[in-house]
C-alpha cells in the first residue's frame, strides 16, 4: 500500500488563513485543500445555509414536471411514484409520495420493482400495473434515464412519465413529459452531482413554490441525507448543505421509521458514518433480501410500534445479508485463485448459486483482496445479472460501454454499475472486458493508495483541534475525513488482537519526546501486530475520531496502516 502525501499549501496562504480564523497550521492547510481560502468561505463551509441551494427551475424540464403534476392534482388523477429498490430509490419514493399525498385524496400509489422478477429500473410489469389501475402519470426516481423503449410502451398505453434520475444518460433521452437529470448535456443546472433523492427534493422544492398550502421542506431532509451518504455521491456543494441539515433533522426530529432504527444505536448524536454503516444497510436489506416496499413502508409510517416491528425485521434481514456477503466474497476469491488469473487486470466471476441481492457488496469486498475493476454475476434464467465496482481513478461505466456488443443493458456511475449479459456470451464479455481495462487502466489505478492530507505531531491533536475537525463534517467523497500520518510512534506495551474473529488491532500510541498516550484501533489490522509488539518504533496513517464507552467520550485514532 502506497502512502501519498498531499501537496503542501503555500506557506503564506496557510499563515494568512491561520491568523484570520485563529486555528492551527494543520487546520488551515485542511481548509485550503477544500478550496476554503478566506474568512467568508470558511463561514459558508462551517455554517452551510439552505439559502445557498440553487433555484430548482434551473434544471431542464422542471417547469414541465411541475405543470404536469399540478394538472394531475387538479384533475384528481391516479399517480404512481416508482423507484429503485436501494436506499436512494426507496427514500426518493417515500419523500415524493409523502409530499404529494398532502395535496391529493389518496391518489398516490408507490411501486418498488421486485429485484429478482423485474430487475433494475422501469419494468413492463410496473407499466401494466399502472394501466390496469387507471394510473395516468408515473414519476420515476433514481432510474429511467436509459428506459427509452419502456417510456414508448407507456405512451402507447396513454401513461405519462416524469423521470428523476442522476445516472449517466446515453445519447438518446426517453420521450417523457419531463426528464430531470443534471447530467443531461442540455441541462444548465449548476450542480451535477445530486443523488436520486436529491433530485426528488429539488422537484418538491419547485412544486412548493406553486402550491397554495406550502410545506415545511426541512422535514424531508433526513431522507435526503440518508440517500446522499448511502449512494456515495460527492459531499460538496448542494449535497453538503442537504446532508448537513438532514443530519440535523435526524438528530432532532427524525421520521418515525428512522427513529425506530436509531433507538437500537443508543447514541447521543447520529453522524453520517452511522447513516452509512448502520442505518443504510438495514434499509438496503429490504430490497436485497425481500422487497424494497418494506423500506418504503417503514419510511412512510407514523405508527412507532409498527415501525419498530419493521425495523426488527430489517435487522434480521441484514444479518442474513451479511452472512451471504461473506460467503459469496470468499467463494469468489477462491474462484479467482482456482482460475490462476491473479495477474489479470480485472476480476469477473460467476456462480448460478449466488444471491443477486449481495453481488454488489461482494464485488466491493473482492477488491479488498484483488485491487482491480471487478464484476460479480448471478443468474436469472438465460440472463446473467452483474454488479460492477471500480478502483480509484478508473471509469468502469465507460469500460462496460466499450463491451456493449455483449451487453443486453447497463447503467450506473464511474465507480459502480449494473449490467445484464446473455449466459452464452459470458466468456466473450469477460475476455472483452479484460482487453478494454488492460488497454486503458493507469498504473496509479492499479495500486491501492492512502491519500494523506497532512503530517502531524500527536501533541497537536488536542480537544480544541478535534472540536474544529468535527465541524468539517459531514464527511464523504470530495470532503473525506482527513487522513494524517505521524512518525516515531510506539505502543505502550498493551497491544492486542481483538474482535469476534480476531481481525482488529487495539493499542495505545505514544510518540518519542511526547508523554501523552492516545487510544488507537486498527480495523482489519491484526496482521500488523508484529509491527507494533515489543514497543517497536513505527509510522502510522490514521484518522482522528472519538470513542464512546461507559458514558465517557475520548479521542481515538483509527489507524489505517502501519509501516516500520
Amino acid at each position: 500500500m502506497i502512502w501519498e502525501l498531499a501537496k503542501e499549501q503555500e506557506e503564506e496562504k496557510t499563515k494568512i488563513l491561520q491568523e484570520q480564523l485563529n486555528v492551527s497550521k494543520v487546520i488551515s492547510s485542511l481548509l485550503l485543500n477544500r478550496g476554503v481560502d478566506d474568512f467568508d468561505k470558511a463561514k459558508k463551509f462551517f455554517r452551510p445555509s439552505l439559502d445557498d441551494l440553487h433555484d430548482p427551475f434551473l434544471m431542464q424540464d422542471m417547469h414541465n414536471a411541475v405543470d404536469r403534476i399540478q394538472q394531475a392534482i387538479i384533475k384528481n388523477e391516479n399517480v404512481l411514484v416508482f423507484g429503485d429498490y436501494d436506499v436512494d430509490g426507496t427514500t426518493s419514493v417515500a419523500l415524493l409520495s409523502k409530499y404529494l399525498n398532502n395535496y391529493t385524496n389518496n391518489k398516490v400509489s408507490t411501486y418498488i420493482p421486485d429485484r429478482y422478477e423485474e430487475g433494475y429500473g422501469i419494468s413492463t410489469k410496473a407499466i401494466d400495473f399502472a394501466s390496469t389501475n387507471n394510473i395516468s402519470l408515473i414519476i420515476a426516481l433514481d432510474c429511467g434515464i436509459q428506459a427509452v423503449d419502456k417510456i414508448d410502451y407507456a405512451s402507447e398505453k396513454n401513461i405519462d412519465f416524469i423521470i428523476c434520475d442522476h445516472h449517466t444518460p446515453s445519447s438518446k433521452i426517453p420521450k417523457a413529459i419531463a426528464v430531470l437529470n443534471p447530467l443531461r448535456e442540455d441541462c444548465k443546472y449548476p450542480f451535477k452531482q445530486l443523488c436520486g433523492c436529491g433530485i426528488g427534493f429539488k422537484l418538491i422544492q419547485a412544486l412548493n413554490t406553486v402550491m397554495d398550502n406550502k410545506e415545511e421542506l426541512d422535514q424531508y431532509l433526513d431522507l435526503v441525507s440518508l440517500a446522499i451518504v448511502a449512494d456515495i455521491v460527492p459531499l460538496v456543494g448542494e449535497n453538503r448543505i442537504l446532508c448537513f441539515y438532514g443530519l440535523k433533522q435526524t438528530n432532532t426530529t427524525p421520521r418515525t421509521g428512522l427513529k425506530a432504527i436509531i433507538e437500537a444505536l443508543e447514541k447521543k448524536e447520529i453522524t453520517n458514518s452511522d447513516l452509512g454503516f448502520y442505518i443504510a444497510p438495514r434499509i438496503n436489506a429490504a430490497g436485497r433480501m425481500e422487497s424494497g416496499n418494506l423500506a418504503v413502508e417503514l419510511l412512510e409510517t407514523e405508527d412507532l410500534e409498527k415501525a419498530r416491528n419493521i425495523a426488527e425485521k430489517l435487522n434480521q434481514l441484514n444479518i442474513e445479508r451479511r452472512m451471504l456477503d461473506k460467503t459469496t466474497a470468499e467463494e469468489a476469491v477462491s474462484q479467482v485463485k482456482k482460475q490462476k488469473n491473479e495477474k489479470a487486470k480485472t476480476t469477473v466471476v460467476y456462480n448460478p448459486e449466488w444471491h443477486k441481492g449481495v453481488i454488489g457488496i461482494a464485488a466491493s469486498k473482492i477488491i479488498d483482496t484483488y485491487y482491480r475493476p471487478t464484476i460479480v454475476f448471478a443468474s436469472t434464467g438465460d440472463v446473467l445479472v452483474g454488479s460492477a465496482r471500480s478502483v480509484t481513478g478508473f471509469n468502469i461505466h465507460d469500460a462496460i460501454e466499450k463491451c456493449r456488443d455483449f451487453v443486453i443493458e447497463f447503467g450506473g456511475h464511474k465507480y459502480a454499475a449494473g449490467l445484464k449479459v446473455k449466459k452464452d456470451q459470458y466468456k466473450e464479455f469477460k475476455q472483452k472486458f479484460e482487453e478494454v481495462v488492460s488497454s486503458s487502466i493507469s498504473k496509479e489505478s492499479e495500486t491501492k493508495t492512502i491519500s494523506i492530507e497532512s503530517h502531524i505531531e500527536l501533541n497537536e491533536i488536542t480537544p480544541k483541534f478535534y472540536r474544529i475537525l468535527k465541524q468539517f463534517a459531514p464527511f464523504g467523497p470530495g470532503n473525506s475525513m482527513p487522513v494524517f500520518s505521524a512518525n516515531n510512534l510506539r505502543d505502550t506495551g498493551y497491544a492486542k488482537v481483538v474482535g469476534k474473529e480476531n481481525t482488529h488491532l487495539k493499542f495505545n500510541l505514544t510518540q518519542q519526546n511526547n508523554s501523552k498516550i492516545y487510544n488507537a484501533i486498527g480495523f482489519g489490522l491484526a496482521g500488523k501486530y508484529p509491527n507494533v509488539m515489543d514497543k517497536k518504533i513505527f509510522n502510522a496513517a490514521f484518522t482522528v475520531d472519538e470513542n464512546q464507552w461507559n458514558g465517557k467520550t475520548n479521542i481515538q485514532l483509527k489507524v489505517i496502516d502501519i509501516k516500520n
